[in-house]
C-alpha cells in the first residue's frame, strides 16, 4: 500500500476542551490519549425515554439482579411494541456531537442485541448460533444510521465509539480513572455488576487506553527529534513508548484480564459483539429498513480496532506480509474514530518520510531501544494470542472472530511479522545491549507459535474455511423446503436455512 507524504505536524490536543460540544468526542491528546475528550454521556434527553427504558431492561441480568429482556428472548417483541422511530428527535440535538456519540452507542447496543438475540438463545441451549434476525427494523435502523453519520461511525457497534471506550462512567466523579472507580453504562450480560466478567472485559480496555497519552507523546517526540536530528531526543521518545507499553503489558493491565474477566464466562456475552461481515449468522447481510433496499454488512466489535498497537506498528514501520489476513487488518482501520485514523495515517507517513527504522539502525543505543519497543508489541500480541486460545478456541468451534477474521490464523499473521522484524534488526547489529535474552525468547516463541497454529488448525477443521466451504455434504431436505447444515465440529447442531438463503450460499436444495 502506497504511503503518502505527511505534513510536519498533527494537531494533537493538550487541552481536550471537554465542554466544547461542537467537536467530536474522539480527538487524540497527550492527556487522555485515545480516550474520548470528556467522560462519556451517561443519560439521554427525555425525548429518548423509550430507548433508555428498553436498554435499562435489556441485559440478561439487570442492575437489580432480576432477569432482563435478553434472559428469555423478550427483547425483539419489546422493541417492536414499545420503541417509536425517534429519527426526527435527533435533529433537535444534532450539533451536540458528544450526545450524538452517546446515542450512537445506545442504538448500536440495541441493534446488536436485536439481531443476535436468537443466536444467543441457541448457543446457551447448547446449539450452534444458527441465523440471526436478517432485518433491522426501521425504529432502530433509521436512528442508528443518522447518529452514526453525525458521530463519524458506521451504523453498527464499534470498539471505541460504543462498546468499550464510550461505555464507562465514574462511580465517583472526583476519583478519576482508577480501575476501581470505573463502571459500565450499557451491558449485555451481567456487566452492570462491576465484578462481572463482561464489566472486566470492557473496563480492562478502558484502563489500558487511559494510559495512551504517554504513548502518543512519545511517538510525536521521536518523530520530531528525527526531523531535528536530535539523537538524544529520539532515544527519549522511543524509551517513553517502551515504558508505557511495558506498564500496559506487565504491570497494570494485561495481566489483570485473567482475574477481572474469567475465560469460562466470555462466550456468554461474546455472541452480542459479533458483526455481520464473514459471519454465518448473516450469510447475505442485513436489511436496514428505511435505509437501504440492499443488505448491509459491517465488521463486529473487536479489540483489534484499538489504536495503541497500530500506533506502534506505524511508528516502528512494522512490515506486514502481503496476505488476505493483512487485508483484514487494513479493513479494520475504517472502524476507528476519524481523528484516530487520521493520526495513525500521519504517524505512518511521517515515519516513512523520516525513515525512522533506518535512523534507529545507525546508532547502537537507538537500535536497542527500537528493538525493545518492538518487543513490547510482540509481548502484547503474544498475550492476545494466549487470550484467544484460552477464552475462545477452547470454548467454541465457531471459525471466525467477532470482527470477522479467521480465529486461528489472523493474530499469528501479525505476531509472526513482529518476530521476523525483531530478528532482522538483531541480525543488523552484532551486539545490542540488553537484547540477548529477548532474542532467545523470540526464537523460542516463533517455533512454539508455529506448532500451536498447526495444532489449532487441525483441531478446528481449518478455521480459515469460508462459511460456504464449511457446509458439510450431508444435506437433509424436509417438508418445509429448508436445508439443514452444521459446522464440521458441531455435527449434531443443525441450523435451518430457507431456499432463498441457500441461493445466496451457493448450495442446492
Amino acid at each position: 500500500m502506497a504511503i503518502g507524504k505527511a505534513p510536519p505536524s498533527f494537531n494533537v490536543l493538550h487541552d481536550t476542551r471537554p465542554d466544547d460540544t461542537t467537536l467530536p468526542s474522539f480527538m487524540v491528546s497527550t492527556t487522555r490519549g485515545f480516550l474520548p475528550r470528556q467522560e462519556p454521556i451517561v443519560s439521554l434527553p427525555l425525548a429518548f425515554t423509550a430507548l433508555e427504558s428498553i436498554l435499562s431492561r435489556m441485559p440478561i441480568k439487570n442492575a437489580d439482579g432480576l432477569p432482563g429482556l435478553l434472559a428469555h428472548g423478550q427483547l425483539g417483541a419489546t422493541v417492536l411494541k414499545e420503541l417509536p422511530d425517534l429519527s426526527d428527535r435527533i435533529d433537535e440535538y444534532q450539533d451536540d456531537l458528544p450526545l450524538m456519540n452517546a446515542l450512537y452507542r445506545d442504538y448500536s447496543f440495541l441493534a446488536s442485541a436485536y439481531l443476535l438475540e436468537p443466536c444467543h438463545l441457541r448457543f446457551m441451549a447448547g446449539e450452534s448460533y444458527g441465523l440471526g434476525r436478517q432485518t433491522l427494523p426501521r425504529n432502530i435502523a433509521m436512528p442508528i444510521a443518522k447518529v452514526a453519520a453525525l458521530a463519524g461511525f458506521k451504523p453498527f457497534m464499534e470498539y471505541a465509539g460504543s462498546y468499550a471506550l464510550f461505555n464507562y462512567r465514574l462511580a465517583d466523579p472526583t476519583a478519576g480513572l482508577d480501575y476501581s472507580n470505573l463502571r459500565l453504562i450499557r451491558a449485555f450480560e451481567h456487566g452492570l455488576d462491576p465484578s462481572s466478567s463482561e464489566a472486566g472485559f470492557v473496563l480492562v480496555h478502558v484502563d489500558m487506553v487511559q494510559k495512551s497519552g504517554g504513548l502518543v507523546e512519545g511517538a510525536v517526540d521521536a518523530l520530531d527529534a528525527i526531523a531535528a536530528n536530535q539523537r538524544e531526543g529520539f532515544n527519549e521518545g522511543m524509551e517513553k513508548c517502551s515504558i508505557l507499553c511495558f506498564k500496559m503489558n506487565e504491570i497494570d493491565v494485561m495481566r489483570g484480564m485473567w482475574k477481572k474477566s474469567k475465560p469460562g464466562d466470555y462466550t456468554s456475552f461474546r455472541t452480542f459483539i459479533f458483526g455481520i461481515t464473514s459471519q454465518s449468522m448473516f450469510p447475505s447481510g442485513v436489511i436496514y429498513e428505511g435505509v437501504s433496499d440492499e443488505p448491509l454488512s459491517f465488521r463486529g466489535e473487536s479489540g483489534a480496532n484499538d489504536s495503541m498497537i497500530p500506533l506502534c506498528d506505524n511508528l516502528l514501520q512494522l512490515a506486514m506480509p502481503s496476505t488476505p489476513l493483512t487485508e483484514i487488518l487494513n479493513d479494520f482501520r475504517s472502524y476507528r474514530p476519524g481523528n484516530h485514523r487520521e493520526f495513525l495515517e500521519w504517524v505512518q507517513g511521517r515515519a516513512h518520510d523520516l525513515r525512522l527504522r533506518d535512523y534507529a539502525m545507525k546508532d547502537t543505543s537507538s537500535a536497542a531501544l527500537y528493538l525493545h519497543a518492538l518487543n513490547q508489541v510482540r509481548e502484547f500480541r503474544w498475550r492476545h494470542w494466549c487470550f484467544t486460545r484460552e477464552y475462545i478456541l477452547k470454548k467454541t468451534a465457531h471459525p471466525t472472530a467477532t470482527g470477522g477474521s479467521p480465529i486461528v490464523t489472523w493474530l499469528p499473521n501479525q505476531l509472526q511479522a513482529v518476530m521476523d522484524q525483531m530478528i532482522s534488526v538483531s541480525e543488523q547489529h552484532n551486539y545490542l545491549p540488553g537484547c540477548a535474552d529477548i532474542m532467545d525468547l523470540v526464537c523460542h516463541q516463533r517455533e512454539t507459535l508455529k506448532k500451536e497454529v498447526k495444532k489449532q488448525n487441525e483441531e478446528h477443521g481449518n478455521a480459515t474455511l469460508s462459511f460456504t466451504e464449511s457446509l458439510i455434504s450431508q444435506r437433509v431436505k424436509d417438508n418445509t423446503n429448508t436445508l439443514a447444515f452444521c459446522h464440521p465440529r458441531e455435527p449434531h447442531h443443525k441450523t435451518q436455512i430457507t431456499a432463498g438463503e441457500a441461493v445466496v450460499l451457493g448450495v442446492t436444495l
